[in-house]
Parts: structure tokens; sequence; C-alpha cells
């Protein structure tokens, strides 16, 4: 005899699990939620190997209250995330985001930051005297200005918040069920039951796609093509000898970023989109720091000349060619299955918001908190791009 949930998510990542425990808690659904996890241990998950950034500082109005949403859910989720009176520790570290313009970006860093004090952040637009003074570290001869979240921007453990999540949603009744999803049996336009690779078939009132790189495997099932492909970054660790004090997570010009990460650091950055190819492999490539890294970090920060790199890893973007901006809500012709997808580096700071969202379009039908219908697959099917310039 097959079992059945109201709700089965194929994914049990940082957004599957933050789906999962919001319809966990939402008092109006309470139906039965399976999430299908292959790995458990999430050894090669994007989520563990990612920078675990969260900001503000986005052009796109929905990625401000997204995040903003996320910030706030993660300064509290001691009182969220508890388990039997254990709080988890996200280790979040409110350091700051400090995006930095010349002449020719100036213009966009300004009518971001606009954007974003109209909805709440507290970004602040600083000069080259502004930036100089507060972050003496720094080369600012060819810069114009920076863009400075102090306040709600940073960076946290992600396997942490992972852990979090589904630590909580299974307190709450949630069934994790590690298994890896082989197809969907699709009856009438909708999915009526879930196949697992151990020869199990789960009947579901709706599923949730929350597949990260694999996602848009599970969306051709239902016949959907999802502008969704893996893309590898690499994160690198120095070391550098000399003491560096308040320093952000720095995004320059180029597109080389870097932050604090103990008593070392880290960074990275992403490569021109020529050079860019769907890739699942976790092979280390020490070319691109040694010719563009290094040489823009000994650049903008002198003490950077002689810093030491110490190791470095691969993880993945669920990248979406389209637009690098989540596709979240229903497929339009099968109005059962829901996705979450395409984050592009966005997945670990949006998943509370995303998370909560889910649980909406399940129980109610629509939104209730954000208004995301802009992302839905609708934009990808009239070739409707949503531009983000704070894409890092």
């Amino acid at each position: 005899m097959s079992r059945k949930f109201d709700v089965v998510i194929v994914g049990g990542g940082v957004v599957g699990s933050s789906a999962a425990y919001f319809l966990a808690i939402q008092q109006e659904f309470g139906g039965s939620v399976a999430v299908v996890e292959r790995d458990p241990t999430y050894g090669e998950a994007a989520t563990p190997r990612s920078a675990g950034g969260i900001r503000q500082q986005f052009s796109t109005p929905e990625n401000v209250l997204i995040s903003a949403f996320g910030a706030s859910f993660i300064k509290s989720a001691a009182e969220h995330l508890a388990v039997g009176g254990e709080a988890p520790d996200l280790q979040f570290h409110e350091g700051g985001y400090l995006f930095l313009a010349t002449g020719a970006g100036l213009k966009t860093l300004i009518a971001n930051q606009q954007l974003q004090h109209q909805l709440g952040a507290e970004t602040q637009l600083l000069g080259t005297k502004d930036l100089a003074s507060n972050f003496p570290w720094l080369n600012c001869s060819d810069l114009a200005g920076g863009s400075f979240g102090p306040r709600n921007e940073g960076w946290l453990d992600p396997y942490s918040l992972l852990q979090a999540f589904r630590r909580k949603a299974r307190s709450l009744g949630v069934t994790y069920i590690q298994d890896e999803v082989g197809g969907l049996d699709i009856a009438h336009n909708r999915v009526t039951a879930v196949s697992l690779r151990s020869g199990e078939k789960i009947e579901c009132g709706a599923v949730i796609n929350c597949a990260g790189i694999n996602a848009w495997r599970v969306a051709a099932w239902i016949g959907l093509d999802l502008p969704v492909r893996p893309r590898k970054r690499l994160v690198y660790v120095i070391d550098c000898r000399e003491e560096l004090t308040d320093v952000p997570l720095t995004i320059d010009p180029t597109g080389v970023w870097f932050r604090p990460e103990g008593a070392n650091y880290i960074c990275g950055v992403s490569p021109d989109e020529g050079n860019d190819p769907d890739s699942t492999d976790f092979e280390l490539d020490y070319s691109l720091f040694e010719e563009q890294i290094w040489p823009t970090l000994a650049n903008r920060v002198p003490a950077f000349e002689a810093i030491k790199l110490i190791r470095a890893w691969a993880g993945h973007y669920d990248y979406n060619v389209l637009d690098q901006n989540v596709i979240i809500g229903p497929a339009p012709h099968v109005p059962n299955f829901l996705m979450a997808n395409g984050f592009s580096g966005h997945g670990l700071q949006q998943s509370p918001a995303i998370g909560r969202a889910l649980s909406e379009l399940v129980t109610f039908g629509g939104y209730r908190t954000l208004d995301l219908r802009r992302f839905g697959y609708d934009r990808v099917l009239n070739g409707q791009a949503i531009r983000e310039d704070n894409v890092v």
C-alpha cells in the first residue's frame, strides 16, 4: 500500500526545508508534508558550499523585500526554530555589504540606493572621502563611490540555517524520506503521485519542485521547459598577514568579492557569461584566482598583495539563464505542480520568504504577504526578463 501526503517537496535543501517548516506552522493548512532528499548529509548540496551572504542591496523591489524578511527571520531564529528549548546558532555576522563603483556605475548605484531606501533598507551612499575614512585599508583612487548596508546585511553559517529548518520541520511532523524522485504520475493536468528510485510510489495532493540544479529535470517530467541550469562557482580561502578592521562583504566594480571568514578571508567572482558552461563537477580552477581575482584584490586592498592561498572549494548555482531571478509559482498547465527554482546564488537569503510564499500558494492559492506574481513562469513564456543589476 502506497503512502499518501498532501504535499511532497522534491529536494530538502534550505528552500525545500523552509517550505516544509512554513507549511507545518500554517494553521489554515493542517495537512501532511513529505520531503524527499537523496542525501541527508548534504555533502554536495549548494547550501553548505555557499558564502552565506544576505543583503537588501538589490535593484528589484521584490528582491529587496524578500531579503528584508530573511534578515528579520534570521535575527529571530531562536524564537522561530528552537526545538526542545534548544535554539540554533546561525552565527549571523552583521558585517554589511559594500558595493563599490567607478564613474560608469555610480548612477546605477544611486538609483538602486534610492529604491532600497523607499522599501525600508538602511543603505548608505558613500563618496570617496567617506570610503577612505570608513575603510582605510581600501584603495579608492579609481572609485566614484560606494553603497554600504550597515544593518540587516552580512553573512551566516548556511549549513546551520539548513539544519535548523530541517530539525524544526521534523519536530512539527514533517516526514523526511531518504530517496530520489524518479518520475511523476499525471492525470487530468494534475500530479497524482511521485515515483521514487527505490520503487515506492507516493500519492500526493501537490508537488513542490525545490530540486536545485536538478530542477529542470523534474520540470521536464510535466513537459515544462525550465531555464535553470547548473553553474559552478569557486570560493577561495586566503590568509592576510596584515590585520584589517571592519571589513564588510565587499564587491569590487569588476565583480570580484571578498569577506572575512574567521581569521582568514574568502573570495570569488562569477565567470564571464561566455565562459560559464553547465557543470556539475567539483573540480577546482586555480587560474581564475591567479589571473583575475588576486590582481583585483591586490589593487583594491594593498594589504592583499601579500596574501596566501590556503584552499578552495566548488559549489553550484541553480542558475536562471533568463534573468538570474527565482521562478516561483504553479506550472501553467499543471496547477498543483509548484516550483521555486533558479535562485542564481540567492537561495539561502531568500529561503525564509520563499518558504512562506510557497506555503501561502498551497494553502490559499495565492500570496498573502509579499506579492511575487511577477516572478511566475509566465515571464518565461513571454520572454520578459526581470533585470536585476546587483547579481554577485
